[in-house]
């Protein structure tokens, strides 16, 4: 492969790579809004500008999810050549057929397990080695135990709020977590920018590398790389998921504001530990939901709509072995052409 192939190949997936994360900021958007706006803390439009700058910060405020992506997922190297990046760009292709499929659906899937099942679906299509421990102990034990905690915090800390504020006066105290809410909203937009701009950064290098543009012994992320991925997500929430909206903020619970700030609060406060404890590239759109199932668990179980939850939850569980699937059908096709 001539040097000017392999710069176009990178040129080509690092623009796709942008596209997946513009994509992933307007499926995503309802994460960080969808709340505030149920509750009429925020109107729609100003708590789109918020969210679209806290994601843009929080996308520049670490990289470690983005090296766990980078080098823990699939074996690719400088030497990889045109199969690394033609595995690349599959599983960029089936991440956001995913996404645009769940997306018209309404159904708040997660783009971060999108990707992940892509990149193991094309690993496996083109029969490169995919680090199945990294994805049992950074992708499954945490999709499995994120949202679990998420829903136990919220439903133990409304339990508590509803104890201390139960002489309150009801307006008034509504009033004070509306207000509040503009703050838990803007925690969470940080955290998804956090989270899902540095699993695009991730990506990014990992066509870098197959095109011998970056090494493995490089920890550094480019100022670039993290800069791009940081806009195309804080543009792409900024154009919204009002499908998605509609169904995190009204479908599965009728959300008041004391309910909707702790919501907000516990689902950042996963983010914020997965990423910079763990490392691990955790879905915000599950944590959130869980959340949100959990306050709403607080009124009364018939409160929650299940049905609905359990449709999520079969968006949640296909997800990573349809974008797998989407994703090595890709990469055969990308062999055909390329290779």
């Amino acid at each position: 492969m001539t040097v000017d192939t392999t710069f176009f190949l990178v040129a080509t997936i690092v623009v796709v790579a942008l596209i997946f994360d513009f994509t992933n900021g307007f499926h995503d958007a309802a994460n960080a809004i969808a709340t505030s706006v149920a509750t009429r803390a925020l109107s729609p439009r100003i708590a789109l500008v918020i969210a679209a700058i806290m994601n843009f910060l929080g996308a520049l405020l670490g990289t470690e999810v983005a090296k766990t992506i980078g080098g823990g997922i699939v074996d690719i190297s400088p030497d990889s050549g045109t199969r690394g990046l033609v595995i690349v760009f599959g599983s960029l292709l089936g991440a956001i057929a995913w996404n645009l499929i769940t997306w018209w659906f309404g159904l708040p899937s997660s783009s971060s397990h999108a990707l992940i099942g892509a990149l193991a679906g094309s690993g496996i299509a083109a029969s490169f080695t995919v680090h199945w421990p990294v994805i049992l102990d950074k992708v499954v034990l945490p999709m499995i135990f994120s949202p679990l905690i998420g829903f136990v915090l919220a439903y133990v800390l409304m339990r508590i709020l509803l104890k201390v504020l139960a002489r309150a006066a009801y307006r008034k105290t509504m009033r004070r977590f509306r207000r509040a809410q503009m703050f838990s909203a803007s925690a969470i937009a940080l955290g998804h920018g956090l989270q899902d701009a540095q699993k695009t950064m991730g990506v990014m290098v990992l066509a870098l590398t197959a095109g011998g543009y970056h090494t493995a012994a490089d920890a550094h992320i480019p100022l670039w790389v993290q800069v791009s991925a940081a806009a195309a997500i804080s543009a792409g929430t900024y154009t919204g998921g009002w499908r998605i909206m509609k169904t995190l903020g009204q479908k599965i619970i009728d959300l008041d504001p004391a309910r909707g700030f702790v919501a907000e609060s516990v689902g950042a406060g996963v983010l914020y530990t997965t990423a910079f404890w763990l490392h691990a590239p955790i879905s915000t759109t599950h944590t959130i939901t869980c959340a949100i199932m959990g306050v709403g668990a607080t009124k009364r179980r018939s409160a929650v709509r299940w049905g609905i939850a359990g449709n999520i939850v079969t968006a949640w569980v296909s997800t990573l072995p349809a974008a797998a699937v989407i994703a090595g059908l890709a990469t055969w096709i990308l062999q055909a052409v390329f290779l």
